[in-house]
């Protein structure tokens, strides 16, 4: 491990992590990071917070500790507060992890805290890519037929066709680099797959997607159903229906899993049933495993932002290292510059200064 704070004029790193940001920080950061340790060894991590709890920390944990250089951070963001008091704290350890994205230290940043607050000052310090209108947040999901990615899940509330087709094309740039896929088919969802259905906005988006260089993986029109039954493998939607899609299926999995607890300690014949099914329910547990999908993304920004749940524990934590290790080895921003490229500011109605400045 690098002496703390020598972070050193030339060193640079894979991904800036705020240590101080979740439920059960910095313990769960340094847990994570010592499994993630084992499949990114020649990486390297600036750990940003508390520089004696950080060194402490790191003393129990050496293979985290072979790979991290601290930087120490004053102050941390509460879980409570306010993204425009957030922007405010300038020495908290989420802001200087992103700051030393801004500054081209670290290609991306993974951070536990205050989701609000992330996406305040990822979209302020970092900004928007010029070929991009608007950010989206996405995240993997399970499916019945391997992983599905979803967005937006948030981030734009209101939207035009446009949106949705940069969604689509950071979507699919989002399941090759992450799923290793190599031609993700893609589904805006709707109130139903035939042609005349939805407003006029996700009609546009499916003719400018059809029209595109992504239009033959282009599948349609998908319903709510076709997430979890892997009709396609990214869905594309706007923020406030993919996060009413999302909490919807978070709720669905924990009735799920409440109603099979009752059911096997409902009588004794049940609970010797469930001695019998076990092997095939610890599989299933395992593959629903909330924490395999920890890791939302903040995409279309100058940088990689991976958003871990606040209340995950190490291999939740880990995951999401997983996925922003993930985007910054497979090129993920340069695969949407392209790909937005490849669409034409014309075609999208970007306005001519802003096509300029992309180019």
């Amino acid at each position: 491990m690098a002496a703390p704070g020598a972070t050193g004029p030339a060193e640079r790193f894979a991904l800036a992590v705020d240590a101080m940001g979740g439920d059960h920080a910095p313990d769960a950061v340094l847990d994570g990071l010592e499994q993630a340790a084992e499949r990114h060894k020649g990486a390297r991590f600036l750990l940003v917070g508390d520089e004696v709890r950080l060194t402490a920390g790191l003393a129990t944990r050496p293979r985290a500790a072979a790979l991290c250089t601290i930087r120490h951070a004053p102050d941390a963001i509460p879980g409570d507060m306010k993204p425009t008091a957030a922007l405010r704290v300038r020495r908290a350890s989420m802001r200087l992890a992103i700051d030393a994205v801004a500054a081209g230290e670290a290609e991306g940043v993974v951070s536990a805290g205050n989701t609000g607050a992330l996406m305040a000052l990822a979209k302020i310090v970092l900004r928007t890519m010029p070929e991009i209108d608007r950010p989206a947040l996405a995240a993997i999901g399970p499916s019945a037929r391997g992983d599905v990615v979803l967005l937006d899940l948030g981030a734009n509330i209101t939207y035009e066709a446009r949106n949705l087709v940069e969604f689509a094309v950071m979507g699919d740039a989002f399941a090759r680099a992450v799923l290793g896929l190599t031609d993700p088919t893609i589904g805006l969802l709707n109130v139903g797959s035939e042609e005349l259905k939805g407003d006029e906005r996700i009609r546009q988006a499916a003719e400018m997607l059809r029209d595109s260089h992504i239009g033959a993986n282009f599948h349609g029109f998908v319903e709510g159903h076709d997430i979890t039954a892997g009709t396609v493998d990214v869905v594309v939607t706007d923020g406030f229906t993919g996060n009413v899609a999302l909490k919807t299926g978070e709720g669905a999995l924990k009735l799920v899993g409440s109603l099979l607890r009752q059911v096997f300690n409902s009588s004794i014949p049940a609970r010797l049933g469930y001695l019998l099914a076990r092997p095939a329910l610890d599989r299933l547990r395992q593959w629903m495993d909330p924490r395999r999908y920890n890791g939302a993304v903040l995409i279309g920004l100058n940088g990689v932002v991976v958003k871990s749940h606040g209340g995950t524990d190490a291999l939740g934590f880990a995951h999401a290292v997983d996925v922003a290790m993930d985007m910054v080895t497979h090129g993920f921003n340069e695969r949407i510059r392209t790909g937005v490229a490849q669409l034409g500011g014309a075609q999208l109605g970007i306005p001519q200064k802003q096509r300029a400045a992309a180019g």
